[in-house]
């Protein structure tokens, strides 16, 4: 009787099924990640020391975006500033932190921050949290002394 021959082992590794998922996983943290940020995006002001405000980030935090153009959202409802204390005051119905934060662009007009402030405390809220940025300060290399006299 003659054996058959079975083939040797393979040794090397068939990634192809990973590749799929990974290029799948990919395509999802891609399509997602924007959708992840809180809000409309604003050009914060940026300043040398920061006050790290974690609550800002919280799924529940009221955040009131105040555009350069003086438009104002509200996460990211567009409202105009006269609703924003109703809104807000029904928003804290129920909850023990009455607490709501603002960034404002840097370019946005002093006035219309402090309008959206007196809407605020006009609606009962205990503090107000004004988001900012840290600066990125570059060092510059150092000049390099020389040169042919």
């Amino acid at each position: 009787m003659a054996k058959s021959k079975m083939p040797p082992p393979m040794a090397d590794i068939n990634v192809t099924p990973m590749v799929d998922v990974m290029l799948v996983m990919l395509i999802i943290f891609m399509v997602i990640t924007p959708m992840l940020s809180k809000g409309v995006s604003v050009d914060l002001v940026k300043t040398r020391n920061p006050i790290g405000m974690a609550d800002a980030e919280k799924e529940d935090a009221i955040v009131i975006a105040v555009m350069r153009d003086g438009r104002l959202y509200l996460g990211t409802t567009l409202l105009p500033a006269s609703e924003i204390a109703p809104k807000v005051r029904d928003m804290l119905t129920n909850r023990l932190d009455k607490t709501c934060y603002i960034k404002a662009d840097q370019r946005a007009r002093y006035e219309n921050v402090v309008d959206v402030v007196d809407e605020l405390r006009s609606a009962g809220v205990d503090q107000v949290g004004l988001m900012t940025e840290q600066i990125e300060e570059r060092h510059a290399a150092p000049a390099t002394a020389g040169g042919q006299m």
